[in-house]
């Protein structure tokens, strides 16, 4: 008993030592766990994303026609004429693809100019607003960098006019919105939607088990929290 009493004792005071709250951080521990673990959720969704399957392979991702369009898609499909909706969605997948890469950089450059108030905010935020605060800090940059690369590819398909000029019409009535009216902003849209919802279900992961966390640093501060 003599023995045991000071290594319970000690083992105590060590969970104690390890029981770290976001006050006991050091403003640049919290800062750099949240940039490394915004880090990986952003690498990780160019990656899961910026390849041939990363879009269309998804269910929850997939890029469909959208409002009336995507129904009369549909019923073209059970009727057997459904050929040409799937070349242009099959297109639209593509075109996402092919433009995820670009966020990259941008989306570290985001990450790195995180200041340590923002930190704080995140850090005591809901379990999506490192994510949130990457949309707003890069969504116009990445858009940006998308619209020419989705545009070139969905040139390429003839459909793509068509759509255009049916979905005006559609819009005008209000069958869906303007926003997605024309094939190139709606495709880079969805495209953009996709890549960050990839990285909130990686930072709400990490949030829920900080063992996910690639770095030590980043699994030091989401345990705190």
């Amino acid at each position: 008993m003599r023995r045991i009493a000071p290594l319970l004792a000690g083992l105590v005071l060590s969970t104690h030592a390890f029981a770290l709250s976001l006050a006991d951080l050091s403003q640049g521990d919290a800062s750099g766990g949240l940039k490394d673990a915004l880090s990986q959720g952003a690498q990780l969704a160019v990656r899961q994303l910026g390849q041939p399957g990363g879009f269309s392979n998804d269910p929850a991702l997939r890029i469909e026609l959208p409002g009336s369009l995507g129904k009369l898609a549909k019923t073209m499909k059970l009727m057997g004429m459904g050929s040409q909706v799937e070349q242009l969605e099959a297109s639209m997948n593509q075109a996402a693809e092919a433009a995820v890469p670009q966020a990259g950089s941008l989306l570290l450059d985001a990450v790195r100019k995180m200041t340590v108030t923002d930190a704080k905010e995140i850090l005591s935020g809901s379990e999506d607003a490192a994510t949130r605060y990457l949309d707003r800090s890069s969504r116009e940059q990445i858009r940006a960098k998308f619209l020419p690369i989705v545009k070139q590819a969905t040139d390429q398909v003839g459909l793509a006019r068509q759509y255009n000029a049916f979905a005006a019409k559609a819009a005008g009535f209000g069958a869906i919105d303007a926003k997605s009216a024309n094939l190139e902003n709606y495709v880079t849209e969805q495209a953009l939607d996709g890549l960050f919802e990839v990285i909130a279900g990686e930072e709400a992961k990490i949030r829920e088990n900080p063992t996910a966390a690639a770095t030590s640093l980043a699994k030091k501060v989401f345990s705190a929290l």
